[in-house]
């Protein structure tokens, strides 16, 4: 059924047409292969219309829809804001609370220059906690969050030194949010999946929207795929979830932007403008930070967004708040191209489309070589690259992440598969490296090898 949107007149403005989205689609599965099935939820002043191409799988040929189940990974974090904003609003919590005062008596939360971590600062990125704990070492990096458990999270918050003040400066994180996810649930005596389907999913009918999927929505969920469009395993994520522990379709994500978009009479509304008026500097040009979402400038009017990624899927939602349109893209599969650039190019069509990335090919090197290159290399104070050697093969991974494969395009250049990333190495007289520099998203940063 179409809702139309109050404020926004039936002819305009609106989004792209049902033909021009396919294309899109059709041209990043078909032609680039950087997809498998991926689902284009709409919102304007003519109502909610889904545009979808491809399927499930390579095995299993069922076209994805609005009901196709999605992992929706960080886009779970305007989930979580909303809750804060929600409780805020009821006055079970203010913004300006210390994370401390909701967790148990005797956990130490790190502090600089004597203030405290608030649920604002996680909200907004700005507490100073890295984005991922150093203790996140997990037992399987194809569910890397599985096993991190909440006296995990304790153990680090008690050791960590924040290496800046509080509130001084953007660094996403998603230990914060997941530390705010865990403290709302505290707050109100219950877990992080009951308090979102209580506050948030029930009142907005999102009944397709969950953590633990039932054997209906099981059935709907499409398999995740990596970079290279192989099936991987689900994440879970019970210690973090309010990071991204959310599965999700289309249709409920129009659900939700109406809600963002005023098309729904809810009480959640009042706790969302909350959330959009509470904001600080992300370090982007012209970009902000609110509760959970993005701020970017756009070429007529700004642009509230944020996306979400896990090892098999990827997921955006975004809105233009004056204009009321929104639009949600959601993928299964993990891509080097990604779908963020599908979600602002629909919302701003003078935003253009990303190119697609460079086709890299395999060079034959003799594996040996890589024994010279396996080591540790220091990208930022928190953040080491671990470069190891299996069989005839080099992996890669990055502080919190999980492992990938790097390909050869020469002795010493190589380059990843599953995200647009390139690594270059220098070594010395006996082959061993000495540094290494990665070049990602138009950058180049070095990183010397660590002591072994």
């Amino acid at each position: 059924m179409a809702v139309t949107v109050p404020g926004a007149s039936a002819s305009g403005p609106s989004l792209p047409s049902d033909d021009a989205v396919r294309r899109i689609l059709v041209d990043r599965i078909d032609a680039e292969r950087q997809g498998v099935g991926i689902v284009v939820g709409l919102v304007d002043g003519q109502g909610r219309r889904i545009v979808a191409h491809g399927t499930f799988s390579k095995t299993d040929p069922r076209p994805v829809d609005g009901d196709t189940v999605f992992e929706i990974g960080s886009v779970t974090k305007v989930f979580t804001s909303l809750l804060l904003a929600d409780m805020a609003r009821r006055g079970e919590v203010t913004l300006g609370d210390p994370v401390a005062k909701y967790l148990p008596e005797g956990v130490s939360v790190p502090q600089r220059d004597g203030r405290p971590i608030a649920l604002v600062d996680l909200a907004t990125h700005t507490s100073a906690l890295p984005r991922m704990p150093e203790n996140f070492a997990p037992a399987n990096p194809a569910n890397p969050y599985a096993d991190y458990t909440i006296a995990q999270l304790y153990q680090f918050l008690a050791t960590y030194k924040l290496p800046r003040g509080i509130g001084t400066q953007f660094e996403y994180s998603n230990l914060g949010y997941g530390l705010l996810g865990h403290a709302l649930a505290r707050r109100q005596g219950t877990d992080y999946k009951t308090l979102v389907r209580e506050r948030i999913l029930n009142p907005l009918g999102m009944n397709d929207t969950a953590i633990t999927l039932s054997a209906a929505l099981t059935a709907r969920l499409a398999p995740g795929h990596d970079g290279a469009l192989k099936v991987v395993p689900n994440w879970d994520l019970p210690a973090l979830a309010g990071a991204g522990a959310l599965r999700s379709t289309a249709n409920d994500m129009m659900t939700f932007l109406e809600m963002a978009l005023g098309a729904r009479d809810t009480p959640l509304s009042p706790a969302l403008a909350t959330a959009l008026r509470t904001r600080r500097l992300s370090g982007a040009p012209g970009g902000e930070v609110a509760l959970g979402w993005a701020i970017t400038p756009g070429h007529d009017e700004e642009i509230v967004w944020h996306n979400g990624g896990t090892g098999g899927y990827q997921a955006f939602i975004g809105f233009l708040p004056k204009s009321k349109v929104g639009v949600v893209v959601l993928s299964n599969a993990s891509t080097r191209l990604g779908i963020d650039d599908i979600g602002i190019h629909l919302l701003d069509p003078q935003i253009p489309l990303a190119p697609p990335p460079t086709k890299r090919s395999v060079a034959t090197v003799d594996p040996i070589l890589f024994d010279g290159y396996a080591g540790r290399y220091q990208l930022a104070p928190k953040f080491i690259l671990t470069v190891t050697r299996e069989g005839n093969g080099l992996f890669a991974q990055a502080t919190g992440q999980t492992k990938i494969q790097l390909f050869p395009e020469s002795p010493t250049q190589f380059f990843c598969d599953e995200v647009d990333a390139q690594i270059a190495f220098e070594t010395d007289a006996k082959g061993r490296a000495t540094r290494m520099t990665l070049h990602q998203n138009g950058r180049d940063m070095p990183a010397p090898r660590l002591p072994d």
